[in-house]
């Protein structure tokens, strides 16, 4: 048997290797996110996790590639629905991604009409399933974030919450959500606050929740630029509560490096605890390919990027695998058979598109930039500060 020499057996496996990515099917996916304006923290955060699920998908196998087209909607619904007709005039087999149900609703529209599955975390109104959408699927919706405040808020004792809401569809229902679970818990006095979109100055708000509600905790429904007023002004009239608590997108490293000054001791909803902690390989494995990719620790909102990618691009496989990815359907179908564990937790869909799995859990910004998880016990990474504000060091004020 002849011997190759080390030149020749190295070009061998090169052409060997060149031979089989050439053999891989390549597919095209659309990636319409908040890379600028009020939302570009979580749009970019969710960035990363999509693109580290597209890196590993592709480092797995040799038979499909997952190339992705990322379009920058700008924080606003109508940018996202360009986004998208001009993704689909790309070629691409699906999309995903999309921050805000406002957002998220035109654009996953467009994407139905024009016949593409549209897979996305970062929508939760009630409503977008209700629409009867067959191409529309997310992994996680308001009703888990209802139940992990309640239930923290219960676990805490709190006889009173003021609960500030942004007047956008998802933040609305979520206050409604939040209403009726903590009825159900027991916790009977809860004061409403609607407040409009772009609101710049929220201290007469905050003012009219220390001088008239004076409740125990302070709970906000909204998104980065007014967790950031509203915690201003707190800051400056600092309203006898023992704890301020905002839900999405602000128990996020980000928030922790940008506002540390703000944050310390606010909670919000997390699945993440920062620097993150992973009780699983694949865990482990998603956090060592960020890191690679970013030299920095993901958060909870590139982790849930991450698994939607995940299991879009897996299904992308096997339906192509079984020749129904360019058959009307053929995908979502291939979707609605999904069933697997997570980083997140178990992760189906039914009928209407949802995670009927779906929970989150509670996170605390404590000092030196950590998020720390505290609630439910279970999964809790460290102990909850509380009584504590953020405008309070160790018992005095700032």
């Amino acid at each position: 048997m002849p011997v190759l020499n080390g030149g020749l057996l190295l070009g061998i496996l090169i052409s060997s290797a060149l031979a089989a990515d050439c053999r891989a099917a390549e597919f095209l996916v659309g990636v319409p996110l908040s890379l600028s304006g009020g939302l570009a923290r979580v749009g970019s955060e969710m960035e990363r996790g999509i693109a580290t699920a597209a890196a590993d998908f592709n480092q797995s196998q040799s038979r499909h590639r997952i190339r992705l087209l990322v379009q920058d909607d700008e924080s606003a619904p109508a940018k996202a629905v360009a986004a998208v007709e001009r993704l689909a005039s790309q070629g691409v087999v699906a999309i995903v991604g999309g921050y805000s149900s406002n957002i998220v609703a035109p654009a996953s529209d467009s994407a139905n009409r024009l016949g593409l599955v549209y897979l996305t975390s970062g929508a939760l109104s009630q409503g977008l399933s209700r629409r009867g959408l067959s191409n529309f699927f997310r992994i996680n919706d308001n009703n888990g974030y209802a139940r992990a405040v309640s239930r923290f808020l219960a676990e805490v004792g709190v006889a009173s919450v003021s609960i500030l809401y942004s007047n956008r569809d998802a933040s609305q229902e979520l206050a409604q959500l939040l209403l009726r679970h903590n009825q159900a818990r027991g916790i009977r006095r809860n004061l409403m606050h609607g407040f409009e979109p772009g609101v710049q100055d929220f201290k007469p708000l905050l003012n009219k929740v220390r001088l008239r509600d004076k409740p125990d905790i302070i709970v906000m429904i909204a998104y980065e630029n007014d967790y950031i007023g509203m915690l201003r002004a707190a800051r400056v009239l600092k309203p006898e509560v023992k704890a301020m608590l905002g839900v999405w997108g602000l128990a996020t490293s980000k928030m922790a490096a940008d506002f540390p000054e703000l944050v310390n001791n606010v909670l919000g909803a997390a699945l993440l605890s920062y620097p993150p902690s992973f009780k699983t390989e694949a865990g482990r494995r998603f956090y060592a390919s960020y890191h690679a990719r970013y030299r920095n620790a993901p958060d909870y909102m590139s982790e849930m990027a991450y698994v939607q990618g995940q299991v879009l691009f897996e299904a992308i496989a096997r339906a192509a695998d079984k020749g129904s990815l360019k058959r009307p359907g053929g995908l979502a179908a291939e979707l609605r058979n999904t069933r697997r564990d997570t980083l997140i937790g178990p992760l189906s869909f039914d009928a209407n598109g949802d995670n009927p799995h779906f929970t989150q859990y509670i996170g605390q910004h404590q000092d030196g930039g950590r998020v720390v998880l505290v609630s439910p016990a279970a999964q809790a990474t460290g102990k909850l500060n509380y009584p504590a504000v953020p405008w309070q060091i160790k018992g005095k004020d700032q």
